[in-house]
């Protein structure tokens, strides 16, 4: 069945910004129990907002008008409401609301739970779970029977509810008869390597731990859909790359699986629905495919192609698999894996952009360091701009991303690497900046930047440093550290007083930076210090744009400042354009502006940029 949603895009609208302004949706969530009243996330209108979407007579409605906008929702388990979390200001502060699926005024999902940083809700059974950073620690409340919520755990070190990884109705949080709630922690000192604990909902006794040891991480995703199988699907770090396992912790057998095929498997997204097997992706050099693992045997098949890069993905009641997806040169598609189309807007879609190139070189460790380029037509040297990615446990995939595909429209070629610190290349490789956080990914960034001058790619005099979140405090290390490699730079939400930045972040950014350096900077300010771009302000010569939003609890706004203030007062002043929410956008309008002053400011300071009028 498509559903279509209507939009007309502006005909003389450079192709750049129709492709930000191209409506699209995400993948839409159910609950097991009433699976064909659903739950979407589009832009359609100007700002990604939720949709409740009836499948039996195909109609549609929007449910929610934010003006910071959303992006994620979930059905209650009987169709008949939908949930999602509210934060006034784009902080991530906030509680959440519950509303009529027909649509009606939102209501206080459950009561006795403060506001807090969400951390993974889950709704079974007439239990609902919540898990949440506060300004004093992290807990994990449950309320039974629509009862008050009580505090189910709670801990000073970093925890949350399971499941919480995959967007939409987690399965991951509360088992399917909903007895038994399953919580991640790092108790044990370690919030990069989580262990996991599993109560009885109604006692609040401890059931089960799991823990697989010092490095090594477990996340748990989906327990079984049959009520009385008591199996949660996880996946571990036992061995270098990420595999799946399945675990029970009424009877303690636990049945890891093999899967002979190079690649990481960083999450199970479902099972099938007699609980017979999982739906994996494993994850190669930045593509996909979907596979079905069976249980216990571990024996796998493909399912469908192995088309792009799978954002998300459920098993349907019918077993049919939806997933979205999509690829470096055209944007995201809703469908099964038989090809169907199954929710896509009724407009014109962006255009389809510049394929990417796999691309490898040596960083001075003699290692193998993967990414992609995207070129503009002709030959090279092109202008460059190195796309650095967030995270850092993050990794650039061949998958959409329309900001790409600008700088390729300006001429620019695009550089993605994923450094040491990504996902998706082994444990060790994602770990290898713990202890040695900004540096080491430094290293590898210039490395890249070397080979593609060497290669003829890149113009070594045209080089430009972008990125946002992690991205943007390694363009304001890499301006101070190699002041005389860039031509332009433009750095995006950045940690950039990382002393004041720690001071100032959630409570869960925290732990993070804790687990990248060993303590916090009370106890290694120096350490702090020498990773901190603003450490090197004094070696500052490159032309730089900062954006940054006023609400962000994750790279807070005092620490840009405190940047801003001392390239200043050096002579140095770089532009700077602020928005009014947190560490991103929702509202397309202003996804444009920062993509548009990002390269008016660009072309200002590269030779040979002419941007299309």
């Amino acid at each position: 069945m498509l559903l279509s949603l209507a939009m007309s895009a502006d005909p003389h609208m450079l192709a750049w910004e129709r492709r930000f302004r191209a409506p699209t949706v995400g993948l839409p969530a159910w609950s097991p129990d009433a699976p064909d009243r659903l739950v979407f996330a589009s832009n359609e209108g100007g700002s990604w907002q939720l949709w409740a979407w009836d499948r039996l007579v195909d109609e549609r409605r929007k449910i929610t008008d934010d003006p910071v906008g959303l992006h994620e929702g979930s059905p209650t388990p009987d169709g008949a409401s939908i949930v999602w979390f509210l934060d006034d200001t784009g902080d991530e502060f906030g509680h959440y609301l519950v509303a009529p699926f027909e649509g009606g005024a939102p209501e206080l999902l459950v009561d006795g739970i403060p506001d807090g940083w969400p951390s993974g809700l889950a709704i079974r059974e007439g239990v609902v779970a919540v898990g949440q950073g506060e300004r004093d620690g992290f807990a994990v409340y449950v309320s039974v029977d629509a009862a008050p919520a009580k505090q189910l755990y709670r801990h000073d070190e970093a925890a949350g509810l399971g499941g919480s990884e995959i967007p939409g109705f987690n399965n991951g949080g509360l088992s399917a008869d909903g007895s038994l709630a399953c919580v991640v922690h790092a108790e044990h000192g370690d919030p990069l390597h989580p262990a996991l604990r599993v109560f009885d909902v109604r006692t609040g006794s401890v059931v089960a731990d799991l823990w697989d040891g010092e490095n090594k991480g477990l996340t748990p995703f989906a327990w079984s859909p049959v009520r009385g199988d008591q199996r949660l699907a996880i996946v571990h770090e036992r061995a270098d790359l990420q595999r799946p396992g399945v675990w029970n912790p009424v009877t303690g057998e636990r049945v890891d699986l093999s899967i002979d095929r190079p690649g990481e498997v960083p999450e199970v997204w479902d099972w099938f629905p007699d609980s017979s097997a999982i739906l994996v992706s494993i994850s190669h050099d930045g593509g996909d495919q979907l596979l079905r693992v069976e249980v216990p045997s571990g024996d796998v098949s493909e399912v469908g192609d192995a088309e792009g890069v799978v954002s998300a993905a459920r098993v349907r009641p019918d077993g049919k698999v939806w997933k979205r997806f999509s690829a470096g040169s055209h944007s995201s598609r809703v469908a099964t894996t038989d090809g169907e189309v199954v929710l896509e807007p009724d407009a014109e879609r962006g255009p389809d952009g510049a394929a990417y190139r796999s691309w490898e070189f040596r960083n001075p460790k003699g290692q193998r360091v993967h990414g992609f380029v995207a070129t503009p037509a002709g030959e090279g040297p092109f202008p460059l701009v190195m796309e650095i990615h967030g995270g850092p446990t993050w990794q650039w995939y061949d998958e959409w991303a329309p900001g790409v595909q600008a700088w390729v429209d300006a001429g620019f070629a695009v550089a993605l690497v994923n450094y040491r610190g990504s996902t998706g290349y082994g444990a060790a490789w994602r770990d290898a900046i713990i202890g040695d956080p900004g540096f080491t990914e430094m290293e590898d960034l210039i490395a890249g930047l070397d080979d593609l001058i060497a290669s003829g790619t890149a113009d070594p005099a045209r080089a430009v440093i972008a990125g946002d979140s992690w991205g943007g405090y390694l363009t304001l290390l890499g301006i101070g550290m190699y002041p005389d490699r860039w031509a332009a730079a433009a750095a995006g939400v950045p940690v950039a007083d990382y002393v004041a930045a720690y001071e100032d972040e959630a409570p869960a950014l925290q732990a993070m930076d804790r687990g990248l350096f060993g303590a916090g900077p009370e106890e290694l300010r120096e350490q702090y210090e020498e990773r901190s771009p603003i450490t090197y302000v004094d070696n500052v010569k490159t032309p730089l744009l900062i954006l940054a939003g006023a609400n962000d609890s994750r790279c807070p706004i005092r620490q840009i400042d405190n940047y801003i203030a001392a390239l200043t007062e050096r002579g140095h002043p770089p532009d700077v354009y602020r928005y009014d929410t947190g560490h991103s956008s929702f509202v397309i309008d202003e996804r444009v502006r920062q993509q548009r002053v990002r390269l008016e400011f660009v072309a200002r300071h590269v030779p040979g940029i002419a941007l299309p009028a």
